[in-house]
């Protein structure tokens, strides 16, 4: 999704047209934004819209707000297109590399959404779960709600305290087995949350 090579850094690009679909929150470290052929810094405040890839250097953590109650946190070396995102009624992601954190307090509506990742699909109706790399396997964890994960044919719904682990990208994900709290912060580490 994202080549090696180096872009130039050009002023923040957003078309007349086009309308913010939410905002970042935080940013540590380097952090870009890709749309089209324009790229730019990310900082607290920048504006987010369809169709932002936006890319983690090492060691750097971003928390983007998608709509008014939807957060997103990226760890470092993560790629993350906003492919479309609706408030209020949900869109897709797509998680290209790295570890993210999908948080959307409970109590509020249902929306739908769709994290697409190399290792599957993720079915999201409103929760907080992490997706990213643990202990040598793409995974994983619903904090809150529930999750459908899909590869290789097979779907895993994935509840509350669950955690599942897909061990290529063409392989099914495993059943859900309750994770422990070591687990949990390691992975949670990973994005810059506690």
């Amino acid at each position: 999704m994202v080549g090696a090579g180096a872009m130039a850094l050009l002023p923040a690009w957003t078309p007349a047209h086009a309308s913010a679909i939410g905002e970042t929150v935080k940013v540590s470290g380097e952090v870009t934004r890709r749309q089209q052929k324009a790229e730019d810094r990310l900082a607290a405040g920048a504006p987010l819209m369809d169709n932002d890839l936006v890319v983690t250097a090492a060691e750097s953590f971003a928390d983007l707000k998608l709509g008014s109650d939807t957060r997103v946190l990226l760890g470092g070396d993560t790629e993350l297109l906003i492919d479309s995102f609706i408030a209020g009624q949900g869109g897709t992601l797509e998680l290209g590399a790295g570890a993210m954190m999908f948080d959307r307090p409970e109590g509020l509506a249902k929306i739908d959404v769709s994290v697409r990742t190399t290792f599957g699909m993720i079915g999201v109706r409103g929760t907080k779960f992490f997706a990213g790399p643990s202990r040598g396997r793409f995974a994983v964890f619903v904090e809150h709600g529930k999750v459908a994960v899909t590869n290789g044919g097979t779907t895993r719904e994935v509840g509350k305290g669950q955690g599942v682990e897909i061990a290529s990208v063409d392989a099914r994900p495993s059943e859900p087995v309750d994770w422990g709290k070591q687990r949990i912060r390691e992975a949670y580490a990973l994005v810059g949350a506690r």
